[in-house]
């Protein structure tokens, strides 16, 4: 699952900065939502299966999916002069993307809990048991906090200190 987000944040940074699409204020939260996803399993990483880490990435995944259907339905109907701003992957826009993304996680972490909830004995620290998905996870983790720093620093420059807006971005000046 994080493999999967870490690609969709790397993507949507790609058209930030490749394309110039400057995401918007529920963008940015959007992509808070999926950071928190990660931050959940990456504590599972880091401390075998735990109940709480997964509540963790699922409120984060409702999160996620509350933003982005909020977004979506701001599209569908979009308030005078605010116009959706960005480009189609595959016919259909980030918004729909994410509300898609975040189904597809709570359905996973269902499944997880389902079949795997009550055989806690299997999972209390399986990275330490497997030395090269130790190493892979810990890459894995550390790409994502890296481009959860490079994201903070983007929205620090996009926003400064007050609300945040998709014009006069200064790292496209």
């Amino acid at each position: 699952m994080m493999t999967v987000i870490a690609g969709i944040l790397t993507t949507a940074m790609t058209l930030q900065y490749a394309w110039g699409e400057i995401p918007c204020p529920l963008c940015l939260l959007q992509r808070v939502a999926m950071f928190g996803v990660c931050f959940g399993i990456i504590l599972q990483f880091r401390h075998g299966f735990s109940y709480r880490n997964t509540g963790l990435s699922m409120v984060f995944s409702l999160f996620l999916l509350i933003v982005s259907v909020r977004q979506t339905l701001l599209d569908i109907y979009p308030r005078p002069g605010h116009e959706y701003i960005g480009s189609a992957v595959f016919g259909m826009h980030m918004p729909v993307w994410s509300v898609l993304i975040a189904v597809a996680l709570l359905t996973a972490f269902a499944i997880q809990l389902i079949v795997w909830g009550n055989q806690v004995q299997w999972c209390e620290k399986p990275i330490s048991r497997l030395p090269l998905l130790r190493v892979l996870a810990t890459i894995l983790s550390l790409y994502v906090i890296a481009i959860g720093v490079v994201n903070f620093v983007s929205v620090g420059v996009q926003c400064g200190v007050g609300e945040c807006h998709t014009f006069g971005y200064a790292l496209l000046k």
